[in-house]
């Protein structure tokens, strides 16, 4: 296929990565709106609800987990150890503290509504469809 044939059949707008890249743009606007007052990013708060659960994590561990680049864990976890919400006394492994348990309490019922306000948004069809992408995508993910 000639260079000029091949630019006539590239369609930005059927790009899938670009189509998730702006769904996760647009709910993450969503859930920032409700969150921001908090101080702590979606990416902050998806470390501090992992380690909620009780699981003392490595820093590689909790990587894996969130499914997040190395250095985007080590730049918030460093934010969230300074905020005293995660420590490293039990290095290596790392551990939420009662101040980020607190928080995590405290953002929950925001957290809840901005789950209320995408799933409205994509009614019971759109989250049966990111359900599924999520489980084909991540079906042979480690």
């Amino acid at each position: 296929m000639s260079s000029e044939a091949h630019k006539l059949s590239f369609s930005p707008r059927e790009c899938l990565s670009g189509k998730i890249g702006r769904i996760n743009r647009l709910t993450a606007n969503i859930f920032r709106k409700y969150i921001a007052p908090f101080g702590v990013t979606d990416s902050q708060l998806t470390l501090l609800f992992i380690l909620s659960s009780g699981m003392e994590l490595t820093q590689k561990e909790l990587s894996d987990i969130a499914k997040l680049e190395k250095s985007s864990v080590n730049r918030n976890l460093k934010r969230l150890i300074e905020s005293d919400y995660i420590t490293r006394k039990y290095f290596p492994k790392l551990k939420i503290t009662s101040t980020g348990k607190k928080l995590v309490t405290n953002i929950l019922p925001e957290w809840e509504k901005a789950m209320a306000e995408i799933t409205n948004l994509l009614g019971s069809e759109g989250v049966s469809a990111v359900n599924t992408i999520h489980s084909k995508l991540t079906k042979n993910i480690s």
